[in-house]
């Protein structure tokens, strides 16, 4: 096909050739400077198609941001009713840490790499629980380690990441070496898939960081250089140091004698960790206070983001809230109507009122254009839908014994607070996801809870709609 292509286009230029060449020059330059126009502008659309795409840029991974814009964050979400403790707690230990000028370190991995013997190891008098099983960490514990120089760093000694259900453990974890001025990243092998990711997010933060190969003792010289060659290629680019230690502990091998018999010999191991702990003189040798800038800012970022999931999690409440005050207002004014069964913009007030109250809730500007927009849009798949809205409604009404015979105010009160519901999940979780006034994806939202309401949710309605009765009569 390509071959056949190129012979006609071939063809078809030096048709082309020989018909300008018959031509009056006045004539032919002109068209020789189109074609050349558009034979220019047809290869560089094929370039742009065939070219590969440019990546996107990539945004940094944790946005920077102030201690008064957390502090009023953290303000904000009291005045809400949001539970902040925790997030002024952390603020706390950021300024304590920083009164006391110590450098502090953290040791971070998965389970049973020799995390707390290597704490051990740089900290002779700690008693870092050390165990053949992983998991023994399961809080933050932290021990006075001197370094060469007669410098002290204080080291904590975190629980270790990849166990069974220990999510809980792993956030601890995780608060803490953001906590810290150096992180020790301490491995026993090559990283795998976890490993490089924890690896990454640490080194997202910018801080000082150390990646370790623990045990090295199990490989031979020819091993061990190979696998911090290629552990050095990789994240090479990530960490400030890459080292090789043995963290000691009992040793158990078999040793033959000269008479022959075998012996089995178990043993302290001395511990090895030279490199380990002049990578962190070195690196800690600007001292705390160069050091801090960092260590805040991954502090902040951590508390900023926990106080948008405290802001997510306390707008999803306070639009439950509006969506059922509102709910409840569609079937009252459904129920006083003169003339039941019209469209749900007759209640235009209310349905304004509930889009401006859920916008300002999600702190998304609401013009008027864009509230009649909305509105509009959602009543046509109101109208489309108005029919199976009622015999719904109808059908909840059966589930109530003396109620379904009613018919009339009270069945369409139970459309229209299926509607106003309906319309308000829709918006809020829009809102949520998209932070704009999206009336395209309202619509749809608003279509599939009126398709398939929840039986619950029309159960409730249903209720709302009794209720309202009774207290009318």
């Amino acid at each position: 096909v390509l071959l056949g292509v190129l012979i006609g286009t071939v063809n078809g230029v030096l048709e082309l050739y020989e018909r300008l060449a018959a031509l009056p020059a006045w004539l032919r330059w002109p068209l020789l400077c189109i074609a050349t126009l558009a034979l220019a502008a047809i290869g560089w659309l094929l370039w742009r198609l065939a070219r590969p795409a440019r990546a996107p840029a990539r945004a940094p991974a944790h946005v920077p941001v102030s201690r008064a814009d957390v502090e009023q964050r953290i303000e904000s979400l009291r005045e809400r009713g949001a539970e902040t403790g925790h997030l002024q707690a952390e603020l706390a230990e950021l300024d304590r840490r920083r009164a006391t000028g110590d450098v502090h370190v953290a040791m971070f991995g998965e389970i049973s790499t020799g995390k707390s013997s290597l704490v051990r190891a740089l900290a002779p008098d700690a008693d870092a629980a050390v165990d053949v099983r992983g998991g023994t960490t399961t809080t933050v514990r932290e021990f006075r380690g001197n370094l060469p120089d007669g410098r002290v760093l204080r080291i904590a000694d975190v629980p270790g990441s990849g166990e069974v259900d220990g999510r809980a453990r792993e956030q601890i974890a995780r608060d803490e070496a953001l906590r810290a001025h150096v992180v020790v990243y301490v491995a026993d092998g090559d990283l795998t898939r976890a490993q490089d990711a924890e690896l990454g997010w640490l080194a997202s933060f910018g801080k000082p960081l150390v990646l370790v190969l623990n045990k090295s003792d199990r490989y031979d010289d020819a091993e061990r250089d190979a696998l911090l060659s290629r552990m050095r290629e990789r994240q090479g680019k990530r960490v400030r140091a890459l080292v090789a230690t043995c963290a000691g502990g009992r040793e158990s091998f078999d040793r033959r004698l000269p008479d022959g018999r075998v012996e089995h010999v178990e043993r302290e191991q001395v511990p090895d960790v030279e490199a380990l702990r002049d990578a962190l003189a070195a690196l800690t040798a600007v001292g705390a206070t160069a050091l801090e800038p960092a260590r805040e800012a991954a502090v902040l970022a951590e508390v900023g983001r926990r106080s948008d999931v405290l802001a997510r999690e306390a707008a999803a409440r306070e639009s439950e809230a509006v969506v059922a005050r509102y709910t409840r207002r569609a079937v009252v004014g459904a129920l006083a109507a003169v003339a039941p069964g019209t469209d749900i913009l007759i209640q235009g007030a209310l349905g304004t009122a509930l889009v401006r109250e859920l916008a300002h809730i999600h702190g998304v500007p609401a013009r008027e254009i864009d509230v009649e927009a909305l509105l509009a849009r959602v009543g046509l798949t109101v109208r489309n839908t108005t029919a199976l809205v009622l015999a719904i409604a109808g059908n909840a009404l059966k589930a109530f014994p003396g109620i379904g015979t009613l018919g009339g105010g009270l069945l369409h009160a139970v459309a229209y607070g299926l509607v106003f519901d309906s319309l308000g999940r829709a918006l809020s979780q829009t809102l949520a996801e998209r932070s704009a006034l999206d009336a395209h994806e309202v619509e749809a939202r608003v279509r599939a809870l009126l398709d398939e309401p929840a039986a619950g949710r029309v159960e409730r309605i249903a209720k709302l709609a009794l209720e309202a009765a009774r207290e009318r009569d």
